[in-house]
């Protein structure tokens, strides 16, 4: 679909707006309900008569529904179109959200959260699969506005537990997404549009899904037991499987589950090694610096998770302003400074491991380390999609969402492997500092890592057709 614009003043038009306000609203109910049950595994394991150890699995098992579905987006969209998919997709979620909301035990709610995880797979990659061809050269503007509830999901998703649970039972935390779903589906219905003119039909590739999916899921499920032997077989399994995969889709081409010919754009496979490096650094700061306070200066949980607000919001800053900054200034320009930026946010943290906790120090540092992060993602991900024809968004949109999904725990769990030698080496007291200096210090050379893959995005945001 060619981008709705003012002819005017080229700005957006208003249904551009109207588009991504619906499709958004998918995308932040299925992060939001990620983070949401969080705070209440206590009390469904007290309810449901079980431990901790079980009812975890409502929350690990969504995780890697959602990351199981993800290789389906691209077939599944050529198939039946975005609008129709996001329809069936949320109703599904909706429904599975009652049903969650009505579970008699631990296993039949954990089974209904597998059935919300793959309902709500797709929900994000589509949001942006819509987004993308509404707003055309406009991506960076429209996701910088539409990224902040996105990006308030996770924050959210705990405070509207608490006051949940504060008032009524844990079923609510599920049966609110009844009055709120009914709406969305009702909105989207009437002004998403068909999004079928791209469609391409052809055959699912089996194979590459039968290998390409339980890689996922054996990839994330090996990064959060990565400290035990079975997380370690799923990691080796995973590698295993994605060399598979691999070997099948050159074999298979444009057959494949995803065409792997998208990333010999230079564009395209700058920008998605982007990503996959910035959630990895973004998520892995997110780790380090609540422990380092908590461990290193004996910080409260709930003290070091204020301390962190400051983040939060140095991101919701940013995003606002990214279109207009990424069409003034190209996204190179605004990635490698948000590379910086986010470098220079983390060097503080590498200094205070050794020298000491100073409060006003930190919290300005995560606020630039926030708006730094906020400056990498929008450019990379408008670059990566600028630089594919619009009939490979579906394709490109499943590989730009698994190369993120993988970065994250990836490097995640790198910091915390290095994290948990170095500190197996030290004791309590000041030999801590020094394993924490050593793992800022890691964390540092990552974001030199994407300071130096943001270098290789397109020097202007619409350089990105050019270069593919």
């Amino acid at each position: 679909m060619e981008a709705m614009t003012d002819r005017h003043n080229d700005r957006l038009d208003a249904a551009v707006w109207k588009i991504a306000a619906v499709a958004a609203i998918g995308s932040f109910m299925s992060q939001i309900d990620a983070t949401v049950v969080n705070v209440s595994l206590a009390t469904l394991a007290a309810d449901l008569h079980t431990s901790l150890g079980v009812i975890q699995w409502v929350t690990s098992g969504y995780l890697l529904a959602l990351a199981l579905m993800l290789p389906l987006n691209g077939w599944l969209v050529d198939r039946i179109g975005t609008k129709a998919l996001y329809l069936w997709c949320f109703a599904g979620f909706t429904v599975t959200s009652g049903l969650c909301g009505l579970a008699w035990s631990a296993p039949s709610l954990i089974g209904f959260r597998l059935l919300q995880g793959v309902a709500g797979g797709l929900l994000s990659p589509m949001a942006q699969i819509i987004m993308a061809r509404a707003a055309g050269a406009r991506m960076a503007q429209l996701f910088g506005f539409v990224a902040m509830p996105v990006l308030l999901a996770p924050l959210l998703g705990p405070v509207i537990a608490g006051a949940i649970l504060q008032f009524a039972s844990w079923r609510w935390l599920f049966l609110i997404n009844l009055p709120v779903g009914a709406l969305a589906l009702v909105l989207a219905a009437m002004f998403l549009p068909a999004g079928r003119g791209e469609a391409r039909p052809h055959r699912l590739d089996f194979i590459g899904l039968a290998v390409l999916s339980p890689a996922l899921v054996m990839f994330l499920y090996g990064s959060d037991h990565v400290s035990a032997g079975i997380g370690m077989l799923a990691l080796a399994g995973s590698a295993v499987l994605f060399g598979l995969f691999y070997a099948h889709a050159n074999r298979m081409r444009d057959a494949a589950l995803i065409d792997l010919r998208l990333f010999r754009a230079r564009a395209f496979s700058a920008s998605v090694a982007t990503l996959f490096v910035a959630n990895g650094a973004s998520y892995g700061g997110q780790m380090l610096i609540p422990i380092f306070l908590v461990r290193a200066y004996g910080r409260s949980p709930s003290e070091a998770g204020w301390l962190m607000a400051p983040l939060g919001l140095g991101m919701m800053c940013g995003f606002p302003f990214m279109g207009l900054v990424i069409r003034r200034f190209g996204a190179r320009r605004v990635a490698a400074s948000g590379a910086l930026l986010s470098l220079a946010g983390t060097l503080p943290f590498l200094y205070m491991a050794t020298h000491g906790l100073v409060i006003p120090l930190a919290a300005g540092a995560l606020f630039v380390r926030g708006l730094g992060m906020s400056g990498i993602g929008i450019p990379s991900i408008t670059s990566a999609y600028g630089s594919v024809a619009p009939r490979d968004l579906p394709m490109a949109t499943t590989a730009v969402n698994i190369m993120q999904r993988l970065g994250g725990p990836a490097l995640t769990t790198l910091l915390a492997t290095f994290l948990a030698w170095r500190m197996a080496q030290a004791h309590v007291g000041a030999a801590y500092g020094s394993a924490f200096a050593a793992s800022f210090a890691l964390l540092c050379v990552l974001h030199g890592v994407l300071f130096v893959a943001a270098l290789a995005l397109p020097r202007l945001s619409n350089d990105t057709r050019e270069q593919a």
